[in-house]
């Protein structure tokens, strides 16, 4: 691989994704403002962050193939983000009990060297199953999801909070859509496998 590659995230789990390829990577910190634009929906909204954290490196990799990647949770417009405590995981988790959420996530390898930004959106559907009070209570406690969008980790216990999951790949959802990836990265000549 001739260009660096760098994932513009501080987020563990998409490093921990990105760790699956086994392509060599750098870590960088995005540092962008997270607050939608006037009548933004949240899909642009996923997208335009998406490209804005991955040109945020972009000066200091000038070089590089850069990996920008962000998640809106939605359900009739309203988006759902990451609660940050107890108290609004709860809350998060009554409001989506029942409910199919757009976990929508946005996906941009940029080259730093060309300036072109491959720019995609991966939805997926997640239903969750009607949840009590003491199933929300009892979830939390044993994993605290308080930094992730929708308040639940699929990949971890908060797959029994759900009824079903539809979606191109099940990666997206955790927060990096490696399928798109790959594809992005092989058509900047990076080979995979």
């Amino acid at each position: 691989m001739s260009q660096k590659l760098i994932l513009a995230s501080t987020s563990p789990y998409r490093r921990e994704l990105l760790n699956r390829l086994g392509l060599p990577f750098e870590v960088a910190n995005p540092q962008t403002d997270e607050t939608p634009l006037p009548a933004e929906s949240p899909e642009a909204l996923s997208l335009r962050l998406s490209e804005a954290k991955a040109r945020a490196v972009a000066d200091t990799y000038p070089d590089a193939l850069i990996i920008g990647s962000d998640q809106v949770a939605t359900v009739d417009g309203k988006i759902y983000g990451k609660p940050g405590n107890h108290e609004r995981a709860v809350e998060q988790l009554h409001q989506l009990s029942g409910k199919t959420v757009n976990f929508f996530t946005g996906l941009c390898l940029f080259n730093g060297r060309t300036g072109h930004a491959d720019v995609r959106g991966i939805p997926t559907l997640v239903t969750f199953r009607e949840l009590s009070r003491s199933e929300i209570e009892n979830y939390l406690r044993r994993e605290p999801a308080y930094n992730c969008a929708g308040s639940a980790k699929s990949e971890g216990l908060g797959i029994a909070l759900l009824s079903s999951m539809r979606g191109d790949d099940p990666n997206a959802l955790v927060g990096l859509p490696l399928i798109a990836l790959c594809d992005m990265l092989r058509h900047q000549g990076v080979a995979v496998l």
